[in-house]
């Protein structure tokens, strides 16, 4: 039976766009491409993530890399809090979904300042029992260990949650510790999985 069920944030609960933001921030298309090759998927992103590199250190790396400002880069870390917005059909999901007498957790990989700024201002992470964020512990999805860490911290079993992530290797990585899981498309198709499951 499935007494537990553990969001992803970004890309599920939270809007997660990074094109949108990048055309948004430059016009230029040689700009576009660089802060997409030399910021969102440069590996220094996912120290971010994991905690070991910090907003400050971040932009300045980034300056460096793309030849730009590092104030630029800051503002791009503003830039992106401003995309973050709640998806609210899949918050519509979590707050039924905790009606019906679920545990509700988030596993999110995202840097503590993110998660801070996310937490202040939208008050539907209430609907959750526990929250674990990959900067907070310097853990980051599809580690195994990250998924220990949740178990372990808030006492569930694999074998009675759900785990719901819009990233495949994420979703795998779950799959092979013994969770049930959903692939995230969208609010409604997540819903009508979710339903399946939890009829078992």
């Amino acid at each position: 039976m499935i007494r537990n069920v553990i969001f992803d944030l970004g890309g599920v609960l939270i809007t997660w766009r990074p094109q949108e933001i990048i055309d948004g921030f430059y016009a230029e298309p040689v700009l576009r491409e660089a802060i997409r090759k030399h910021v969102f998927q440069h590996p220094d992103w996912q120290e971010l993530d994991r905690g070991m590199l910090d907003e400050s250190g971040a932009a300045k790396a980034f300056a460096a890399r793309m030849g730009r400002p590092v104030e630029e880069m800051a503002a791009l870390f503003e830039r992106v809090r401003a995309s973050l917005l709640p998806i609210p059909a899949t918050v519509d999901l979590a707050r039924a979904l905790r009606g019906r007498g679920l545990s509700l957790y988030a596993l999110s990989n995202m840097s503590e300042p993110m998660f801070r700024h996310l937490h202040g201002r939208y008050s539907f992470f209430e609907v959750f029992h526990g929250i674990v964020i990959s900067g907070a512990i310097k853990l980051v999805k599809p580690d195994p260990a990250i998924f220990a860490h949740l178990a372990q911290r808030y006492a569930i079993a694999y074998a009675e949650s759900v785990f719901i992530d819009d990233l495949p290797a994420n979703v795998a990585a779950a799959r092979r510790l013994g969770l049930a899981t959903v692939l995230f498309e969208s609010p409604e198709q997540c819903a009508a999985e979710l339903d399946s499951l939890l009829s078992w």
